[in-house]
């Protein structure tokens, strides 16, 4: 049975066929990627060596489809591997409006995995690393251990960009909310929340040009956070080919407390959100779904370990658990050493193992005392360059 999936007013629908000879079709001609919807036919645009490489596999399929099928099944039965066929499976029409234009977008979907990335001096692009990386996911950060370094960064950044386009949504949106009270005061009670059944609302010409301008910025942004992403899932591959983390759900961190709580300090009653926004703008469910997906299709692997690992509150000096608070992000262990919170997690999910008797990920002890010499060094190493940068790395606990 599908699953019903609603689109928010003013979304441009998406026009997909479930075979390449609807709507769009698909065709070689003359050694070309030909593409035809309602008489009209259009080639794609070729812009680096990435998709000449996707289009010529393409190509190939089209010169002898029933040829390339049965050698894929062919040797599936006999050694059993899955062939990259690029099968072209659908062509879908979407549409997006870019600086105040209407574009029309063509998606094919082929089927295998995706070609390699080269560098101009015909190199690869992303190098596969060997070893086991241990990762912290959290809110608005991912720290990581490995056999080469550990690290410690904000989730979807690419230098300052993010925190400034960030900035630049809130403005606009606190000068839409001004507007729309200015031309709306019908709508609105005297304590300022909007009153029920409000039917009618007026918008301004300047409220328009904002909510086209405040659009654009979201697009934007979400194309940068994307990319950040794939760079950073990039860069753990090339460190290890082994993933280990703790297993999260961003859902869950979205939604608002039941309790009612009254802050000591202030006596007023404290906010019931809680980390919806950090989970808006950073995306960790997002990293921790593409990280999965990149390990496990290029041949690594990835695990997750149980909720009885409890990596953020284990002492390896003592081998005992430690409730820590929320705010606690630089502690000491009992041998008098600090380190942070974050980088901790990870270096303990880097020294996980598997448990003879149940199968589940644990803490190796010994292990964790033999390779915490190399991790404080790259820790203090990594807490200097992050207080040398200038750049905030938010809840670290790390003064710049």
């Amino acid at each position: 049975m599908g699953m019903i999936h609603f689109q928010k007013r003013g979304d441009f629908p998406v026009l997909r066929a479930k075979q390449i000879e609807r709507i769009i079709t698909v065709k070689n001609i003359e050694n070309r990627l030909i593409l035809s919807c309602g008489g009209i036919t259009f080639s794609p645009f070729i812009k680096d060596r990435f998709q000449q490489d996707e289009i010529d596999a393409v190509l190939h399929y089209l010169e002898n489809p029933s040829a390339v099928d049965e050698e894929a099944v062919h040797v599936f039965l006999e050694r059993g591997n899955v062939t990259d066929t690029y099968r072209p499976c659908y062509v879908a029409l979407k549409c997006e409006e870019i600086r105040g234009r209407l574009r029309v977008f063509i998606h094919l979907t082929i089927e295998g995995k995706a070609k390699a990335k080269f560098n101009k001096d015909g190199s690869y692009r992303h190098k596969y690393g060997t070893g086991i990386i241990g990762c912290d996911i959290g809110t608005q950060t991912i720290a990581y251990t490995s056999d080469k370094e550990c690290g410690l960064k904000n989730l979807a950044e690419r230098g300052n960009a993010i925190s400034k386009s960030e900035r630049k949504e809130r403005v606009l949106l606190r000068r839409l909310d001004r507007s729309r009270r200015e031309m709306n005061p019908q709508n609105f009670n005297d304590d300022g929340t909007v009153r029920k059944r409000c039917r009618k609302w007026t918008f301004s010409k300047n409220y328009i040009d904002n909510r086209k301008k405040l659009s654009a910025l979201h697009r934007k942004n979400s194309i940068n956070r994307h990319l950040a992403i794939r760079e950073d899932v990039n860069h753990m591959r090339g460190l290890g080919d082994v993933f280990i983390t703790e297993a999260k759900n961003a859902k869950k961190l979205m939604l608002r407390s039941k309790e009612t709580t009254v802050n000591e300090k202030t006596g007023r009653t404290n906010r019931k959100k809680r980390f919806g926004k950090s989970v808006r703008n950073r995306c960790p469910g997002y990293f921790q779904s593409h990280v999965k997906d990149v390990f496990l299709s290029s041949g690594g692997k990835y695990f997750e370990v149980p909720y009885e690992y409890r990596a953020s509150q284990y002492d390896h000096t003592n081998g005992e658990y430690v409730q820590k608070k929320l705010s606690d992000r630089m502690f000491s262990l009992s041998d008098g050493t600090i380190v942070q919170r974050d980088l901790y997690s990870s270096f303990l999910l880097y020294n996980a193992t598997a448990d003879n008797s149940t199968g589940q990920l644990v803490i190796d002890g010994m292990n964790c005392i033999n390779s915490f010499a190399s991790f404080n060094r790259m820790h203090e190493e990594e807490i200097e360059r992050i207080r040398l940068s200038g750049r905030k790395v938010l809840n670290s606990g790390i003064r710049v």
